[in-house]
């Protein structure tokens, strides 16, 4: 059993608390406005990449929603299956974005130093392809029955040298994504695109799959966007 975190949540067995939220944003993004009987309601479902982009996201579409996220990190699509119950809540959804892929995606092991327990040499992915299509569309059928306009957002790159996942493999998973999505009809946000147009310069250092202000900013501006399509006629 992991350890329980902060907002109720349980972590994985070989996570750290630091990859659950990281920098100075975390306050801000988990500050959910109040409802507003007018503008439609979005949710943000995600790991520490959306939370980087979440206070951007708001107030970019200042006006137009009401922009909440789920209470902490989204982790791996298992994970969400069974904590998307409590985070949809009983209120209606408009527009729903979400992810699940990184932490998916990612190599442990109990013995590694590496931040996170993460080694993608001697340890042992959280989600084989395989499993992570089973746990998408399990997580669909369930967020299809919000009856909310859904956008799955593609996992961003890996790049080269990191500790636990292998570069490539986000593409990999993406495939993977992109059936499911397809087959379901819903929207795809191509955040993995959209995010190798700025890189190496908008990571925060090499080999670290987060991104420093620059490109939290750059991410949140594609989401935005996707969101502001979806949204009802008069909020566009």
């Amino acid at each position: 059993m992991g350890s329980v975190l902060a907002h109720g949540q349980i972590s994985t067995p070989l996570a750290c608390q630091e990859e659950l939220h990281e920098g100075p944003e975390f306050t801000q993004a988990f500050a959910n406005p109040k409802d507003d009987s007018v503008l439609p309601r979005v949710l943000l479902i995600g790991d520490s990449i959306s939370i980087g982009y979440t206070v951007n996201v708001r107030k970019l579409l200042t006006g137009k929603a009401k922009v909440h996220r789920i209470p902490g990190n989204g982790q791996t699509a298992d994970f969400g299956v069974k904590n998307l119950p409590k985070w949809l809540g009983d209120k209606k959804w408009d527009v729903i974005h979400f992810n699940w892929g990184l932490w998916d995606l990612a190599y442990r092991h109990p013995d590694s130093k590496s931040q996170g327990k993460r080694d993608k040499v001697n340890g042992t992915v959280s989600n084989t392809p395989e499993q992570y299509r089973e746990h998408l569309e399990q997580a669909v059928a369930i967020l299809k029955k919000t009856g909310a306009k859904l956008i799955w957002c593609a996992t961003t790159p890996v790049p080269e040298g990191e500790a636990g996942r292998h570069a490539g493999d986000a593409i990999r998973y993406n495939k993977v994504a992109a059936d499911v999505m397809k087959k379901n009809g819903i929207a795809i946000n191509d955040l993995h695109s959209h995010a190798l147009k700025r890189l190496p310069g908008i990571a925060t250092r090499p080999g670290d799959v987060h991104f420093n202000k620059e490109g939290c900013d750059w991410l949140a501006e594609k989401v935005a966007a996707e969101i502001l399509q979806a949204l009802p006629t008069q909020q566009k």
